[in-house]
C-alpha cells in the first residue's frame, strides 16, 4: 500500500491543498475538524472583511467557488464588491467544499510527527493509530497562535479564558455574554473594531483602547481606477502580493517580516464605520504599561498620548491583539524534527513550493506568511499556495513510496 500525504488541518488551506493532491491522484489523509477556527473561534454575527472575489477556496477544477455554493444552496449570489459575507455562510461554504472535494476527512487529532530514518514521516493519532506518510502538509491555520501582549498576560498567570477577567478574541463564539457589562477591547484591527461593535450591539458598554485612532477602508466605489485590481483592492503593492507571492521569499528577511505586518495591517472594513461611530468609546493611548485584577475586575495602567499614567477598569478585557506564528505552539512536531527546521523569528523558513528545510515537510497558510507574503493570511492566498505546493510535492514525492 502506498504511503499517503498527511494534511494536518481542515480549514481553507488544508482543504484546498488536499483537493489539489486528490486531483493529482496522490493518496491523501486529512485530519481535523472542518472549518474549525471559523466555526468555533469567530463570533456569531461576524461579517468577513474580504470581498466575495477574495473569499473563494482554490480548487483544482471549476464549480467550487463561493458563488457556486450560493447557487447550490439557493441563496443570493455573493459576487459584487459590496456584497457582505456572513460568517455562517462562509462556514457552510467551506463545509460544502469539503464534502464535495475532500470526502473521508478524519476528525481526529495528530499527536506527533517525526522523521523516519528510512525516509518519510511517522504520524501518531489520538485514536492510537500510527502510520507512515511520504510527506506532511501543516495547514493548522490560527490554531495555537493567539497573541496576548506581556502586559496583559501578567494579569492572568494561568492564561486568558472567556470566563475570566481577560480573554483573547479567538476564545469567543459569541459576545452576548457581555450584555449590561463594561468591556474593554484592546486593539485597532478588524477583529477589535468588529468585536467592539458586536458587543455594543449586544448591550455591552464598550471602550476600545488602542495606540492609534481607529481607521476604516473606503468603499469599493471609491477605489482608484488607475491602479491594478487585486482581491484586496486597487494598489500596486496589493497586486504584487496577490499575484507574485512566489517572489516574496527572495526579499531580505528584514524586509519580509516588515512588509508582512505593514501591508494589509490594522484597518476596519468600510461597512463597519457607521456601526462603530457613536456606539464605542475610544481611548487612544501611547502604551499599556501594566494590568492587574482587583476584586475580579481587570485594571489597565496606560500611558496617555501626553505621557500621563492613567488607570482604566472594566468587568472584562477582550484582547483583540491578533496572532503571532511560533512553531513552539505546534506541539505535535517532534523534538528531533523541530531541531532540523530552519526558522526566522519563530516562523519556518520556506523554500520553493512552500517546503521547509526538512524535505517533505510543508507549511501553508498563516505559517507561510513570513516567506510568501501577507496574502497567506487570507483565504484568497490559497490560489497562490495550493497549486504551487502540490506541484512541488508531486515532483519530489509523487512516486509510489509504499
Amino acid at each position: 500500500m502506498s504511503h499517503p500525504v498527511a494534511v494536518i488541518g481542515a480549514g481553507p488551506y488544508g482543504l484546498s491543498t488536499a483537493a489539489h493532491l486528490r486531483a493529482r491522484g496522490l493518496p491523501v489523509r486529512v485530519f481535523g475538524e472542518p472549518m474549525a477556527s471559523w466555526r468555533s473561534h469567530m463570533p456569531a454575527g461576524m461579517v468577513l472583511k474580504s470581498t466575495p472575489v477574495a473569499s473563494s477556496i482554490d480548487a483544482p477544477q471549476p464549480g467550487h467557488q463561493l458563488a457556486d455554493y450560493c447557487d447550490a444552496a439557493g441563496i443570493k449570489r455573493l459576487v459584487a464588491d459590496d456584497d457582505l459575507i456572513e460568517i455562517e455562510t462562509f462556514v457552510a461554504y467551506g463545509t460544502w467544499f469539503q464534502e464535495r472535494l475532500v470526502p473521508g476527512l478524519e476528525r481526529v487529532r495528530v499527536v506527533s510527527v517525526d522523521r523516519r530514518t528510512a525516509g518519510g514521516f511517522e504520524i501518531k493519532l489520538d485514536s492510537g493509530e500510527q502510520f507512515t506518510a511520504r510527506a506532511v502538509v501543516v495547514a493548522t491555520g490560527l490554531s495555537g497562535f493567539a497573541r496576548l501582549p506581556a502586559e496583559l498576560a501578567a494579569a492572568v498567570p494561568d492564561g486568558p479564558t472567556p470566563t475570566g477577567p481577560v480573554s483573547h478574541s479567538s476564545q469567543h463564539a459569541g459576545l452576548d455574554r457581555f450584555a449590561d457589562r463594561e468591556l474593554i477591547v484592546v486593539g485597532a484591527g478588524q477583529s477589535a473594531l468588529e468585536g467592539a461593535v458586536l458587543a455594543a450591539e449586544a448591550g455591552a458598554r464598550v471602550r476600545l483602547v488602542a495606540r492609534t485612532t481607529p481607521g476604516f477602508g473606503g468603499p469599493p466605489w471609491e477605489q482608484p481606477r488607475l491602479r491594478p485590481r487585486s482581491p484586496f483592492g486597487r494598489a500596486w503593492s496589493l497586486y504584487a502580493i496577490s499575484y507574485h507571492a512566489h517572489l516574496y521569499r527572495h526579499l531580505p528577511p528584514q524586509a519580509r517580516h516588515y512588509l508582512v505586518h505593514r501591508i494589509l495591517g490594522p484597518l476596519g472594513a468600510w461597512w463597519l464605520h457607521d456601526r462603530f461611530e457613536g456606539r464605542v468609546e475610544v481611548t487612544e493611548v501611547r502604551e499599556i504599561t501594566g494590568a492587574a485584577v482587583a476584586d475580579g475586575r481587570p485594571e489597565l495602567t496606560v500611558r496617555t498620548p501626553g505621557g500621563r499614567l492613567r488607570e482604566i477598569a472594566a468587568d472584562h478585557v477582550l484582547a483583540a491583539t491578533g496572532y503571532r506564528v511560533d512553531l513552539a505552539a505546534l506541539d505535535f512536531i517532534g523534538h528531533a524534527l523541530r531541531a532540523r527546521l530552519a526558522v526566522s523569528r519563530g516562523t519556518p523558513k520556506l523554500g520553493a513550493g512552500y517546503c521547509s528545510s526538512v524535505p517533505g515537510l510543508y507549511f501553508t497558510g498563516l505559517p507561510a506568511a513570513a516567506s510568501y507574503g501577507p496574502a497567506m493570511r487570507f483565504v484568497c492566498g490559497t490560489e497562490a499556495a495550493s497549486p504551487r505546493l502540490v506541484r512541488h510535492l508531486v515532483r519530489a514525492h509523487g512516486a509510489d513510496s509504499g
